[in-house]
């Protein structure tokens, strides 16, 4: 079912991209599939954020995962992370993800020298691993071209940097909260453990091996 889903997805994403084309001959091939991929991300993700959104909504934390939204999905962008191979484990993950942190910044209150330690601790263990691993992409979305991940890694770098000050300084513990819980939680998914327990491969590391 996930599959033909996807096949329909594509074939729709396919039509719309033709018809990009078609009113924009200076579109050229390359620009054409990067077009498809974002119409595919949109177009699948709908439901799937819809569904999300509304589970926070019952679970009394709309705004909050709305706000982890906008924390986390920029650094998430650029530092990749694992992929779910269902709709339903996507949906579970997402949650995870955002109302999640949502959910642990609002009722995990860091006040004081906790909240210091906890964001200096939490960016160590980040940086570390965007050292390591980031951007970690999947098979079905490798970034092979060096100059690439090269750039992915420095604004991951700067993006959870600019992050985890802002949560120093921020009054509201919610907010900062859901900065150092959503930034933890997104980081591990770049991990290899992750990678290994979700049935992932790095797409670099896959397609470099069968060169």
């Amino acid at each position: 079912k996930h599959k033909k889903e996807k096949s329909m997805i594509d074939k729709f994403c396919a039509y719309l991209t033709k018809k990009i084309r078609k009113e924009m001959p200076e579109v050229d091939d390359e620009r054409a599939e990067v077009i498809m991929y974002g119409l595919q991300n949109i177009i699948g993700e709908l439901p799937k954020g819809i569904i999300i959104l509304l589970i926070a909504y019952f679970l009394g934390i709309f705004d909050l995962t709305l706000i982890a939204v906008l924390i986390i999905a920029p650094y998430r962008c650029v530092s990749g992370g694992v992929h779910m191979k269902t709709h339903i484990g996507c949906i579970i993950y997402t949650l995870i993800l955002y109302s999640g942190s949502a959910l642990l910044g609002k009722y995990v209150v860091l006040t004081g020298i906790t909240k210091y330690i906890s964001a200096v601790t939490v960016w160590i263990f980040c940086m570390t691993m965007i050292k390591l691993y980031a951007p970690a992409d999947t098979e079905n979305v490798p970034i092979l071209r060096k100059k690439e991940r090269k750039q992915k890694k420095i604004v991951s770098y700067i993006i959870l940097t600019v992050e985890m000050i802002s949560a120093f300084f921020i009054g509201d513990t919610v907010i900062s909260g859901i900065i150092i819980f959503g930034d933890f939680i997104q980081t591990v998914t770049i991990t290899r453990f992750a990678f290994k327990i979700t049935d992932n491969k790095y797409g670099h590391e896959v397609y470099a091996n069968n060169t």
